[in-house]
């Protein structure tokens, strides 16, 4: 397994959604990955905090609204070249 496809699936690890032999194969990988190893640790402290934060606040209706136009206007259009930009600031 290599960085990528462990960082890919550590949501589904820590929900317990992992086959066994990919549960073996990210094991494996991280017995020999210090730098996967601390990014395992980053992903549960940040888990932790977001749990102990409560359910969240939502957005007042302008800032949805803001959001979401910024985020239609940086969406890949359908039928065009794939986007490599960044979104707009």
């Amino acid at each position: 397994m290599t960085c990528r496809e462990l960082t890919e699936l550590v949501t589904d690890r820590l929900e317990g959604r992992l086959g066994l032999l990919d549960r073996l194969r990210f094991a494996l990988h991280l017995g020999g990955c210090r730098g996967c190893r601390a990014f395992l640790r980053q992903v549960r402290a940040t888990l932790g905090t977001l749990r102990r934060l409560g359910a969240p606040v939502p957005p007042a209706p302008a800032v949805e609204a803001a959001l979401r136009r910024a985020f239609a206007a940086w969406a890949p259009r359908a039928g065009s070249a794939s986007r490599t930009d960044r979104p707009p600031r």
